[in-house]
């Protein structure tokens, strides 16, 4: 059967008129009930993606199946998640492909972890560590919901990643935490040479120590940062306009890349801000 079919135990985004979303599992011989009649689980299941269904009071919906995003929006939250623009950045900008081996920290509720399970396939693994056992236990459910099973290639312990043992090599290390300059230590240390770090940072001075920690170390090259910021648009006839309401900054990211042991990166030339490091501007 097509994966665009919809079967018993799929999840189901349901719009109406006005666009508002509701999500559903299909199970036999239930019902979902609304202000105007109720749609029957049956009704739905055999149905193709994109279709409409009607609840027995004649209310309409466009019946999906969630995207990824929709699934992470909506789903139980112990700690704040890493919105959908930000995991997409983070997926390109670390480059994370099919067959790596990913250490990540900082769970949370789970949606960064589905997102890079998802890039690195079935033939590479994601290593999670996660400080607070509440939020292991929200993003465990979390990724088994999505899923349907806990996958195999990902495995989740919980403490402070840096006060592990590590004894395999990551081509990747994906942090999102309060600290991450305590972990570039541990980075350089599990990372393969040519491999990428990258941490998602809330504050200016989490963004400041984090860059001045991985330039201190010698084994990475210059970090990079940025933030992601997504505007939609409104369109009706000839009435374009920018959206009113917009998804700004959530966080920062910042990027570097491990060097080979022994290895000195020629020194960037470039002229550091008047008071960046303490220069007064007669000194400068």
């Amino acid at each position: 059967m097509s994966d665009h079919i919809f079967k018993v135990g799929d999840r189901v985004q349901l719009t109406d008129a006005k666009g508002k979303m509701h999500t559903i599992t299909l199970q036999l011989n239930q019902e979902w009930h609304t202000h105007n009649g109720w749609l029957v689980h049956n009704d739905v299941v055999g149905q193709s993606e994109g279709c409409v269904v009607e609840t027995t009071g004649g209310l309409k919906f466009l019946a999906f199946k969630p995207l990824l995003a929709d699934y992470v929006l909506a789903m139980p939250r112990g700690a704040t998640i890493v919105y959908p623009k930000d995991a997409a950045m983070i997926l390109g900008v670390a480059d994370i492909a099919p067959g790596l081996k990913v250490l990540e920290a900082g769970v949370g509720s789970g949606a960064l972890s589905i997102s890079l399970l998802r890039a690195v396939g079935p033939n590479g693994e994601v290593d999670s560590f996660e400080k607070r056992e509440e939020f292991s236990t929200i993003a465990e459910k979390n990724i088994r919901q999505y899923f349907g099973e806990v996958p195999t290639n990902w495995s989740l312990q919980l403490g402070a990643v840096q006060e592990h043992e590590h004894t395999k090599k990551y081509d990747r290390v994906v942090l999102d935490m309060l600290a991450p300059w305590e972990c570039i230590e541990m980075a350089s240390n599990v990372l393969l040479p040519g491999g990428v770090f990258i941490a998602y940072v809330a504050t200016t001075t989490q963004l400041a120590q984090t860059a001045e920690t991985i330039k201190s170390s010698g084994n990475f090259t210059e970090p990079e940062s940025s933030e992601t910021i997504v505007r939609g648009w409104h369109h009706e006839g000839l009435a374009v306009r920018p959206q009113h309401r917009m998804i700004a900054h959530t966080a920062f990211l910042i990027m570097a890349r491990r060097l080979a042991p022994g290895t000195i990166a020629p020194a960037r030339r470039r002229r550091p801000s008047k008071g960046a490091y303490g220069i007064n501007e007669t000194e400068a």
